[in-house]
């Protein structure tokens, strides 16, 4: 492969992670000008365009080839210094890590708390939806993601973790005012609904589910993007939504939630994808996810 110089590739990186060439100066410590000539003079070694100077920049198709190769580098060279004990590998080892946000809310963090128990360790962590978050693998944005999809981003592994469970709930009063005249294929699909954002399909697969072939629901929709948020406006009575079994468990009980279709969950597989690479610190986070997620998914897909 081509000699790529060290400075130039930690730049380009610097300008992803922070979104624009002045972030990017600032967090290097250098100028803005700097930062260009770097990238452009990586660019004219490569022979391709790497960076869109969009804001936020965004990545070619030969940029993330690079940032890939670039991400990879920093840790095995972060590794090999920590374990030889060298001064300049002062300072914790940071993991991109892509994560849903329901996960998030719900199992995930005490698999953090596990490893950064266990090592110097912290995350720079990237949400998104779990049908999305591989692309952020494909992009080098991040080093391993939990993601619904079953089919190894190249360059990754793939470790199931078992199954998300969602039920459709309602606030007792929305539920009595919206929903108990008919039937509840008929009045779902016309009621208010609550959607996490433009990339939540719960809902929209669960009246799939409900009423094969009928009309689409979300002509009232209120976006909420933000995992508890998202209960407490279910909750509220703003509209109904699919929510986390573990989440709707202490407002169920407490009569703030009613299930609208008991025995009709729907269940989200997710897996946990990470580069192919001999590194400790991102070995120990895979470990500790999965036995995390042993317990709070329930086993395989």
């Amino acid at each position: 492969m081509i000699d790529l110089p060290l400075d130039q590739v930690r730049t380009l990186l610097a300008a992803v992670d922070e979104g624009t060439f002045e972030a990017a100066a600032s967090a290097l410590q250098v100028t803005p000008s700097a930062v260009s000539q770097r990238i452009k003079a990586l660019e004219q070694r490569t022979g391709r365009i790497l960076l869109l100077r969009s804001k936020p920049v965004r990545l070619t198709g030969s940029g993330e080839v690079v940032v890939r190769f670039g991400r990879q580098l920093a840790r095995l060279e972060g590794d090999a210094a920590a374990e030889l004990g060298l001064s300049g590998a002062a300072g914790p080892v940071t993991l991109p890590v892509a994560v849903n946000a329901d996960s998030l809310a719900t199992w995930f963090l005490p698999a953090l708390a596990e490893v950064s128990q266990q090592l110097d360790v912290c995350f720079d962590l990237h949400r998104d939806d779990q049908d999305h978050t591989t692309s952020l693998l494909r992009q080098g944005r991040v080093m391993a993601a939990v993601t619904s999809s079953p089919d190894p981003v190249q360059g990754c592994s793939v470790r199931p973790l078992g199954r998300m469970r969602y039920l459709a709930m309602a606030a007792p009063a929305f539920a009595a005012r919206r929903l108990s005249h008919g039937p509840l294929p008929e009045l779902l699909p016309e009621a208010p609904v609550i959607v996490f954002d433009r990339k939540d399909d719960l809902q929209d697969r669960f009246l799939r589910d409900l009423a094969p072939g009928g009309a689409p629901g979300g002509r009232a929709r209120t976006y909420v993007p933000s995992s508890e948020s998202f209960v407490r406006a279910v909750a509220a009575g703003l509209g109904w939504g699919m929510i986390p079994e573990d989440q709707a468990a202490a407002h169920r009980a407490a009569g703030a939630l009613v299930e609208l279709a008991a025995g009709r969950p729907v269940d989200v597989p997710l897996y946990w994808q990470q580069w192919k690479l001999d590194s400790p610190a991102l070995a120990a986070l895979a470990d500790a996810v999965e036995r995390t997620a042993a317990t709070a998914l329930g086993g395989q897909p």
